[in-house]
């Protein structure tokens, strides 16, 4: 393992990259963004098998609206990726993600891109440029006779003098091909001409074994020559898969610390029914002095948690002054607010010995309808739009209508 190169930092949300922070693993979700519980479901899976960061795609109007209700609801940092209209761009800023995604492949008109980047600088939200070797620009594939390492480069660089132009550095940048060699070679390349930030990936990997194959060959080389600062496993599979192997390479090439415990936990919003971070870290130190290997998750409000936490192993959430404890996103105990996190350590331990069909299978008979009777109070106290929604999309359309 060489040293790792040093770039310049940038801050996706609370996540930084590049600079001295650790490499980071990122997925994107295969949802519709406009079903937001199904994506945000997925999101907290993906959260839960080592994601940390997630990109879902805005390629509609209703997407954009969506991201608005996503956001103030996700577990990570969301970044917007961005094809053709501009003005989706400008939509998901309004939205409030972490990031954007734009490919200069499909999104050429020059002052569409300093549209963007000078709303994204004044806001403070970084942009990836995201060349992609089967999407370059038809007269850079002229240009350099096909889709070569020094066409890649050359995209994110004009696409780079682009935003600079309006004073815009906030930048991390990916050069990906589907060709393992091309995509190394690229990389190399894009190390020795810039000092920003490196997201690496194999694009369209395929589905394991081989799409696993191909990216572990290709991020693996460059993260041991210390090129690289956040990576994705491009797979033709569920993303929980591509979380999860980010998350393992980085373990056993030691960027990452291995842990037993992978605690999840919701970032609290108009919801939320108990201090999130107090909980969270009150139920991560418990836990990790267990090395209880399970994904436990730890949610403010019993309106939303249990559904969109449900790919954890164990959860509790918040609801009326009591604590609603799942496995699997099935409610099987409800305890006092005050013992929330003794019930949740005791259950982690009767999981760890006895299985989670065992757990499911003693469930308590009126647990599920009493979270649903606190969810429909808190509904009707809060109504359905505690995070303001409405008057995120109402934004959201004005800028991208």
């Amino acid at each position: 393992m060489r040293p790792r190169r040093h770039t310049r930092q940038i801050h996706v949300g609370p996540v930084a990259v590049g600079g001295d922070a650790p490499v980071t693993v990122q997925s994107m979700t295969t949802t519709r963004t406009a079903d937001v519980d199904g994506t945000l479901a997925q999101i907290y899976a993906l959260a839960a098998a080592g994601a940390d960061i997630v990109r879902c795609t805005c390629n509609e109007e209703e997407a954009a609206e969506g991201l608005a209700r996503i956001v103030p609801r996700s577990p990570v940092p969301i970044v917007a990726d961005i094809h053709f209209q501009y003005r989706l761009a400008l939509g998901a800023l309004e939205a409030g993600v972490a990031a954007l995604r734009l490919n200069p492949g499909n999104i050429r008109r020059p002052d569409h891109i300093r549209a963007v980047a000078s709303e994204a600088r004044d806001r403070g939200v970084p942009i990836r440029i995201g060349v992609n070797g089967g999407s370059l620009d038809p007269d850079l594939y002229e240009r350099f006779g096909g889709a070569t390492p020094e066409a890649l480069v050359a995209s994110a660089v004009h696409e780079l003098a682009l935003f600079e132009e309006v004073g815009f550095r906030d930048v991390k940048i990916s050069v990906k091909a589907s060709s393992v060699p091309l995509m190394i070679d690229a990389y190399r390349l894009m190390s020795e001409t810039t000092d920003h930030p490196l997201h690496l990936g194999v694009t369209e990997a395929g589905p394991p074994p081989h799409g696993l194959i191909k990216s572990v060959a290709g991020i693996g080389t460059l993260l041991a020559e210390g090129i690289g600062d956040t990576i994705r496993f491009s797979l033709t599979a569920d993303p929980v898969e591509e979380a999860r192997a980010g998350r393992k390479l980085l373990e056993v090439l030691g960027l990452r610390e291995r842990k037993g415990l992978d605690l999840i936990a919701c970032p609290s919003c108009g919801r939320a029914e108990v201090d999130v971070i107090r909980v969270a870290r009150e139920a991560e130190a418990a836990l990790a002095e267990r090395n209880i290997p399970l994904q436990v998750a730890v949610m403010g409000c019993v309106v939303n948690g249990p559904g969109e936490a449900r790919e954890a192993d164990l959860g509790i959430a918040a609801g009326r002054g009591k604590g609603h404890l799942f496995v699997r996103g099935q409610v099987v105990r409800v305890v006092p607010e005050a013992e929330m996190v003794d019930a949740l350590v005791e259950e982690a331990e009767r999981i760890t010995a006895e299985g989670i069909d065992a757990r499911l299978a003693a469930a308590d008979a009126g647990a599920a309808a009493e979270a649903a009777a606190a969810r429909a109070e808190l509904l009707a106290l809060q109504g359905t739009d505690a995070n303001d929604d409405a008057g995120r999309i109402a934004r959201v359309r004005d800028v991208a209508g």
